[in-house]
C-alpha cells in the first residue's frame, strides 16, 4: 500500500494503527468485504461506512480512540455493489456473517445516504446513526454526471481524477490539508471497479423513505465551513429529522474525522452514550497479539495498548486529548453546553 499522501510518509499515528489492528477480508458471495473490527465484543458495535473516496482505513481515528473507551468500532470498504437494493442485501448477509444483529451506524457523505438506505428498509437492524455531510437523495449528483452510462467503461486514472476534481483545492489549514493528502492516498489505492460502482450508488436516481428511527435517535454532524455536499442538501436533512441532535464543527473540511478526530471523537462518544451504548473499558486494558481488544485472561503486563502510541505532527496522539480529558469518563454527559471550535444542540 502507498503511502497516505499519494506517495508520501504515511502518518505515524496510521502506521502505528496499522501494527496493531488486523484488517480482515472476507467473501461472502460474489463480494469481497474488508474491514476492521475492534473493541470489546459484548458492546453493541459503531458501524463506520465511508463516502466515495473512502476506504475501511479512514476511520482509524474512530477506532483508535474508541476502542481504548471500551467501545467495539466496525469500519468497512463499500464492496462492490452496483445499486441500492444489492447494496441491503449485501449488507445484511455481511452483518449475518458476523452474528450482529443490531448496529449504530456512523456514515459520512455517500456512506450517509446508504445508512438511512439500510435504516429505511431493514428497520429493525438500525438502533441509531450519526450523519455527517450527507444528503437524502442524488438527483443533484446524477444531473451532474451525465456520462454516468458509461462509467463501466472508464479507465481508472479518469474515474479517480473525476473523483479528486471533487476536492477543494486549498489552500487549506495544516489538518485539513493533511485530511485531504490521505484521502488522495487513498483513492490510489481503489481499482476501477471500486470507483465505479461507488460512483454507480451516488447517482443510481433514489430518495430516503421515511424511516421508523425516531428522530432522537439521530445525529447530524456537519462541517460549517465547506463540503463536497452542498448546503441545499443538508438542509433537506434538517428538515427531514427536524428533532435530532445537531453537532456543528466550525471548521473541518469534507473529511472532519481525519482532520478534527478529538471533537467528531468526542461527539460519537456522546451519541453512543445518549441512545444507551454502554462501553466497557475493564476489557480493554490490554491487547492480544491477534488485535481483538481482550478481557482480563487476555491482557499481558506491559501489553501493548493504543495509549501507549506517540502523537504524530501535532496531531494529537491514541491516547486521551484534551477535549476527551474535560468531557469523558464520569464526566462525560449529553450536554448543551458549546466547545471551542463547535457546537452541539
Amino acid at each position: 500500500m502507498k503511502g497516505a499522501g499519494g506517495g508520501a510518509a504515511a502518518p505515524g499515528d496510521y502506521v502505528y494503527f496499522k501494527s496493531v489492528v488486523p484488517l480482515h477480508k472476507i467473501s461472502i458471495g460474489p463480494k469481497l468485504w474488508r474491514y476492521y473490527d475492534f473493541g470489546p465484543k459484548v458492546v453493541p458495535p459503531l458501524v463506520c461506512i465511508p463516502g466515495i473516496a473512502g476506504t475501511a482505513d479512514v476511520y482509524y481515528k474512530q477506532i483508535m480512540s474508541l476502542c481504548m473507551k471500551g467501545y467495539r468500532v466496525i469500519s468497512i470498504d463499500v464492496p462492490q455493489v452496483w445499486n441500492h437494493h444489492e447494496w441491503i442485501h449485501s449488507f445484511e448477509k455481511f452483518l449475518d456473517s458476523m452474528n450482529i444483529h443490531h448496529v449504530h451506524i456512523y456514515g459520512t457523505s455517500l456512506g450517509g445516504f446508504l445508512a438511512q438506505i439500510f435504516a429505511q428498509h431493514r428497520p429493525r437492524r438500525v438502533k441509531s446513526l450519526v450523519l455527517s455531510n450527507t444528503f437524502l437523495e442524488t438527483h443533484k449528483f446524477a444531473a451532474a454526471m451525465p456520462w454516468s452510462p458509461v462509467v463501466n467503461w472508464t479507465p481508472s486514472f479518469l474515474l479517480k481524477r473525476y473523483l479528486l476534481t471533487g476536492i477543494r483545492d486549498g489552500p487549506h489549514e495544516p489538518f485539513i490539508a493533511d485530511s485531504v493528502d490521505f484521502i488522495v492516498g487513498q483513492v490510489e489505492t481503489l481499482s476501477r471497479d471500486d470507483l465505479s460502482s461507488r460512483l454507480m450508488l451516488n447517482v443510481n436516481v433514489a430518495s430516503v423513505g421515511s424511516l421508523m428511527l425516531p428522530d432522537s435517535l439521530i445525529t447530524i454532524m456537519d462541517t460549517n465551513d465547506y463540503s463536497a455536499v452542498p448546503q441545499q442538501l443538508k438542509d433537506q436533512l434538517y428538515e427531514r429529522y427536524p428533532g435530532a441532535r445537531r453537532a456543528v464543527l466550525k471548521t473541518g473540511g469534507d473529511f472532519p474525522f481525519l482532520s478534527r478526530p478529538d471533537e467528531v471523537n468526542l461527539y460519537l462518544q456522546l451519541h453512543l452514550r445518549r441512545v444507551g451504548v454502554e462501553p466497557r473499558p475493564d476489557l480493554v486494558q490490554g491487547f492480544t497479539q491477534n488485535g481483538s481488544a481482550g478481557g482480563s485472561k487476555d491482557q499481558r503486563e506491559g501489553g501493548d495498548s493504543f495509549g501507549d502510541s506517540p502523537g504524530d505532527n501535532g496531531h494529537h496522539g491514541i491516547g486521551a486529548s484534551d477535549h476527551d480529558v474535560q468531557y469523558c469518563g464520569s464526566d462525560l454527559h449529553d450536554s448543551d453546553e458549546p466547545i471551542p471550535t463547535s457546537t452541539m444542540y
